[in-house]
């Protein structure tokens, strides 16, 4: 679980930047082949080279193991919220609206 995760999330957050495995491999001070292997699950990456990689990301070590870390939904929320806080306004008031009625929905499916 932990390698597939954290090499998910480093994929996810590269091809979210649009950023070539090689261009992340030079930012990080690694081959592309290395990245790869680490994508893949195939190669555990040391601490120096998460925090290489999550710089060259610009993302936080949390963003990147926050599936597999016990805190994982507080993370996860506090950067679904930094994504909604750089929307426009009128976006923001949209997905807010969607969530309230999500949650009331969940309220009313499990009040007692």
């Amino acid at each position: 679980m932990y390698l597939k995760s954290v090499g998910g999330n480093i994929k996810k957050y590269r091809t979210e930047k649009k950023m070539s495995q090689e261009k992340l491999a030079e930012l990080a001070y690694l081959s592309p082949n290395y990245i790869s292997m680490i994508e893949r699950a195939d190669k555990t990456p040391s601490l120096m080279t998460l925090v290489n990689i999550a710089n060259a990301l610009d993302v936080t070590a949390d963003m990147l193991l926050y599936d597999v870390l016990n805190k994982h939904y507080e993370i996860k929320t506090s950067v679904t919220f930094d994504r909604i806080s750089k929307l426009p306004e009128s976006e923001q008031e949209r997905i807010y609206a969607v969530i309230d009625t999500l949650l009331e929905f969940t309220y009313n499916l499990y009040a007692v």
